[in-house]
C-alpha cells in the first residue's frame, strides 16, 4: 500500500493521468465540455418534470426566499449523487483500464482510482458554480454556502476510499462493476435527493423504514448539503461527527483492503 508521501512523489504522474481523463473524455465531440452541462442539466430536467410536474412532489420552503421549486430542491441533492457515483463507477473500473501501463513501468496502483476522482470534482465544480448562480438568482443567499468545500472534501474521502476497494475487487472479480451498477440504482431510490427524508414513513410493517434510510451514509451528506443551500444552515454537531467518522472511516478501510490485494495487480491484469 503506498503511503501518503509516496503518492505525493508521485504527483506529476497523477496529474498527468488527470490530464489524459480530461481530454480523452469528449475527445472528437463537437460539443466538448459542454456536455460536462448537458448530461447533468438532462438529468436534472427529466427528474422534475417525472417528479416535480407529474407526481406533483412538493418541496419545503427555501430558507430566504420562501421558494418552493422542486428543481431546486432536487439539484441541491444530485449534486451530490453525482460525484459520489462518477467517482466510485470511474474509480471501480480505473485500474483495469490502466492495465497495459501498469504493466509497463511501475507506479503506485492508486494513482489511476485518485486521478479519475480528481477528472470528476472539475465537473462538480461546474455543477457547484451554477447552482450557487440559480440560488443567487432566487435570493437564497447565506454564509453557510462557505460550508459546503468542507462537505465536499468529506464526500471526496469517503468515495475514494469505497472506489479504491471496489477497483482492485474487480481486478479479481469482473462480476464486482456489474452488481454495484445494479447496487447503485437501488441507493439511488433509498437517498433522499427527489423526495424529503419527513415523507418516508417512519415504519413500513416491521421495518424502520425512516431510520434505515438515515442510516445510508449518503442520506448525510445529502442533508448537509441541503442545509448549507436549501435550508441555509449550519448542519450539527452530530451531522458533522458522522460525516467526518464515515468518510476517514472508509478511505481507511478502502485503502487497506486495496494495499492488501493489490501486491499482484499487475499480474492479474
Amino acid at each position: 500500500m503506498a503511503t501518503p508521501t509516496e503518492l505525493w512523489t508521485y504527483r506529476t504522474l497523477i496529474a498527468n493521468l488527470t490530464q489524459r481523463e480530461l481530454k480523452a473524455r469528449y475527445k472528437r465531440s463537437v460539443l466538448g465540455w459542454m456536455w460536462s452541462l448537458l448530461n447533468p442539466a438532462a438529468t436534472l430536467g427529466v427528474y422534475t418534470l417525472v417528479f416535480g410536474v407529474f407526481f406533483k412532489a412538493q418541496p419545503p420552503e427555501a430558507a430566504n426566499s420562501g421558494a418552493t421549486v422542486f428543481a431546486l430542491f432536487l439539484f441541491s441533492g444530485l449534486i451530490v449523487w453525482n460525484l459520489f457515483s462518477q467517482v466510485v463507477n470511474g474509480g471501480m473500473i480505473a485500474l483495469v483500464s490502466n492495465g497495459p501501463l501498469l504493466k509497463k513501468v511501475y507506479f503506485p496502483p492508486e494513482c489511476p482510482v485518485i486521478a479519475n476522482a480528481l477528472v470528476t470534482v472539475s465537473q462538480t465544480f461546474i455543477e457547484t458554480g451554477i447552482l450557487i448562480a440559480i440560488m443567487v438568482l432566487v435570493g437564497n443567499v447565506s454564509l453557510t454556502f462557505f460550508l459546503y468545500p468542507v462537505i465536499l472534501a468529506l464526500l471526496i474521502t469517503f468515495s475514494l476510499g469505497l472506489a479504491l476497494m471496489l477497483s482492485v475487487l474487480n481486478v479479481y472479480y469482473r462480476d464486482v462493476q456489474y452488481l454495484v451498477t445494479i447496487l447503485l440504482q437501488l441507493l439511488f431510490y433509498c437517498t433522499p435527493i427527489i423526495y424529503n427524508i419527513d415523507q418516508v414513513p417512519e415504519t413500513v410493517g416491521p421495518v424502520p423504514t425512516r431510520q434505515l434510510i438515515q442510516l445510508n451514509p449518503i442520506t448525510q451528506f445529502v442533508e448537509a448539503t441541503r442545509d448549507c443551500f436549501y435550508y441555509l444552515q449550519v448542519p450539527s454537531l452530530s451531522q458533522w461527527f458522522g460525516l467526518v467518522v464515515t468518510s476517514f472511516g472508509m478511505l481507511f478501510f478502502g485503502w487497506w483492503v486495496f494495499g492488501r490485494m493489490s501486491r499482484d495487480v499487475s499480474e492479474v491484469l
